[in-house]
């Protein structure tokens, strides 16, 4: 083939190729139109944005400041709970109210009996040793030999020395000390109970005084002869006892028979 016919194949071919390339596009735009279509069909009509997550080179970090706290509110106004009420559901009357038996009290213990405490009766004591001269009698009368005369006499009186000390008969509180018109130099001592003892014609300016606490046995004067009525008996202690005001016998008195 000369020159002349290469050239006219060339450029049969060249034209023939462009539209075989043309027809290729439009094919190919045409497949890719139908697949675009049946993809939309299942897909909302809003455009899709896209979002470039790439940082730029020369961006900066911005950093968003902390949220303050809100403050708490404070109520300055006291708040009052309601109290509760309490209601009590009222029985039927139909219904019977149980009525609780009294409960049952213990029987007591048996008590232990206390045993009786034994109280010693005081300490009584003679107020002189000597000679008895002159018995207690008040419900008969006796002979005085002073006076010359019977009558009734509410002690007994001991003979002894002048001088000898006396003694108290028993605990007690000297209540008086007198020289007596009749009896002398006279001392009474109360021992309660309702006891009281005197001693009379004793020597003067006895050992004791009104208010003194003397125990049984303490000294409380001297014998002496001092009593105007019982003079005829020498020196002497004229010695009575009584109980609530009525005499009794000294001698039962110092021997606890009374």
């Amino acid at each position: 083939m000369d020159n002349r016919g290469k050239r006219q194949a060339a450029s049969i071919f060249g034209s023939t190729g462009f539209y075989i390339a043309l027809l290729a596009c439009v094919l190919a735009a045409g497949v890719v139109g139908y697949f675009a279509l049946l993809r939309n069909d299942g897909t909302s009509n809003e455009p899709v944005q896209t979002v470039d997550n790439t940082v730029p080179r020369n961006s900066v970090p911005v950093s968003l400041p902390d949220e303050e706290p809100a403050e708490p509110v404070i109520n300055d106004q006291p708040v009052s709970i309601p109290a509760p009420v309490h209601t009590i559901p009222e029985p039927e009357e139909d219904e019977e109210t149980p009525v609780s038996a009294p409960a049952e009290v213990p029987e007591e213990a048996p008590g232990i009996a206390a045993e009786p405490v034994e109280i010693a009766p005081p300490v009584r004591v003679a107020p002189l040793a000597g000679e008895t001269v002159a018995v207690f009698s008040v419900d008969r009368l006796s002979y005085d030999e002073t006076l010359g005369d019977w009558r009734t006499h509410d002690g007994i009186d001991i003979q002894a020395e002048a001088g000898t000390a006396v003694t108290a008969a028993c605990a007690g509180t000297v209540t008086r000390v007198e020289e007596d018109g009749r009896m002398g130099a006279t001392v009474t001592i109360d021992h309660g109970d309702g006891y009281v003892t005197t001693y009379a014609s004793l020597q003067s300016d006895p050992a004791v005084l009104a208010g003194d606490e003397v125990a049984a046995g303490a000294v409380i004067g001297t014998v002496g002869n001092t009593s105007l009525t019982e003079a005829g008996l020498g020196a002497h202690l004229h010695f009575s006892v009584t109980r609530n005001g009525e005499a009794i016998d000294p001698v039962g008195y110092l021997d606890y028979s009374e």
